[in-house]
């Protein structure tokens, strides 16, 4: 058992190694200042939206695109209502949209979505017609200034960006807000922290861009693993680009509600994590020590560590315990161990919550007494990762859409105290 003790802390000690430049992130937001943009001109926008039976939800975003700030003459709005039964595309219609209607119960999902419309226009208006492709989620609501702000970041020579993800329904629960809190985290402690240090960001889902230049390579849309956005970034980033990020373009988003959607969408993910470490882990760590080296590690702490060590670990302790009660060998070390190292996790992630509510707070529409008990409530969300992963390994994982009701404008949004 002394042996399995000092496993449990070898792994903590590689996880904290691994991990560390993330704690200096933390500090980059608050040491370093963004760098002006000059030369901002205007390019033509094209808006990708995959939407799957959003008929509650697609107004509202179509109706934030229609007032922002920008150019309106520069941006044509396209909507997939892919394998749609409801009237996504008649409420897309009436928005002012162009509308495809697709049907197909083979190639499921936003990249074949994706791919779909990237081909039409391709098709229609040629491959120089569009100076960059946004992607959101139906569900999304905008800033007025979101194109605005995305293209000053454009101008300054990202063939891709990434923007601050926010969230639609913040103080709804536990779950929601837990997260609401790692988006917020990833936006200000991650990506905006890469974007200061001069090294690539990742892309989260919605909310981002990609120039014609990536389009025309990519001959449509090429990434169809279940998690499409980690794919594009960790290519992206093997292929020598960087990926910018915006801080001042902000998306806010619609969040599960319920623990079994939250399980389904989670498992998919750690689910198409595995898939990336299949495709790219490789490539990713022979990336390590060339010309884009940190992007490359930074990456590879994002799909490799976690994952592995929290199974390997798990694997372990759950073994020992098994193997001692039945040979009636004292398992309190083991016991003990394994609760220090959940409490270690709980407090490491109230802190990064904490921060992040504390620096966030402006941007967080809840109550203050929502604010304060969530932060609690994070770690926990947190730790639910764990059971997941273990499911995500042996289980058949598919896409499949979440539900999405919240049907809110902006100004909805920021009145939710």
């Amino acid at each position: 058992m002394e042996l399995i003790t000092a496993i449990n802390f070898l792994i903590w000690i590689i996880f904290f190694v691994c991990y560390l430049y993330q704690f200096y992130y933390i500090a980059v937001p608050f040491i370093k200042k963004d760098k002006p943009v000059h030369n901002v001109r205007e390019n033509r926008f094209a808006v990708l939206i995959s939407a799957r039976n959003e008929s509650n939800v697609i107004g509202q975003l179509l109706d934030s695109i229609n007032t922002q700030t920008y150019n309106s003459d520069l941006v044509d709005v396209y909507v997939v209502a892919d394998n749609c039964t409801d009237n996504t595309a008649e409420i897309a219609r009436a928005h002012g949209a162009n509308v495809y209607e697709r049907e197909d119960k083979v190639y499921v999902g936003k990249g074949y979505a994706l791919n779909y419309i990237l081909n039409e226009i391709r098709a229609k208006f040629g491959s120089d017609h569009y100076d960059g492709y946004f992607v959101f989620d139906a569900d999304n609501v905008l800033d007025p200034h979101y194109i605005e702000e995305m293209n000053k970041t454009f101008c300054s020579g990202y063939d891709a960006l990434t923007s601050y993800r926010n969230s639609k329904n913040y103080g709804t629960n536990w779950i929601t807000a837990g997260y609401a809190l790692w988006f917020l985290r990833e936006s200000k402690f991650l990506n905006y922290s890469r974007m200061l240090s001069n090294t690539s960001c990742a892309i989260s889902g919605t909310g981002f861009m990609f120039s014609k230049k990536i389009a025309k390579e990519m001959q449509g849309w090429k990434y169809y693993l279940l998690t499409e956005d980690i794919e594009f970034s960790v290519d992206r980033v093997l292929n020598n680009y960087k990926i910018g990020y915006c801080n001042k373009a902000m998306l806010f988003d619609e969040q599960p509600v319920t623990f079994s959607q939250s399980v389904r969408q989670r498992m998919r993910w750690t689910k198409g994590y595995l898939q990336v470490i299949c495709n790219y882990g490789s490539r990713l760590l022979k990336g390590i020590g060339k010309e884009n080296s940190f992007s490359c590690y930074d990456m590879s702490m994002s799909i490799l560590p976690a994952l592995i060590l929290t199974v390997y670990s798990a694997i372990i302790n759950v073994t020992a315990i098994v193997t001692g009660l039945c040979i009636g060998v004292s398992v309190e070390p083991v016991i003990e161990a394994v609760m220090g190292g959940f409490l270690s996790m709980y407090c490491l992630m109230y802190l990064i919550g904490a921060i992040t509510t504390i620096s966030e707070r402006k941007n967080i529409y809840t109550t203050p007494f929502k604010k304060f008990m969530y932060t609690f409530t994070f770690p926990i969300f947190m730790m639910t990762y764990i059971p997941i992963t273990f499911m995500a390994l042996f289980k058949k994982v598919e896409w499949k859409p979440i539900v999405h009701s919240e049907s809110v404008t902006l100004a909805d949004i920021k009145n939710a105290n």
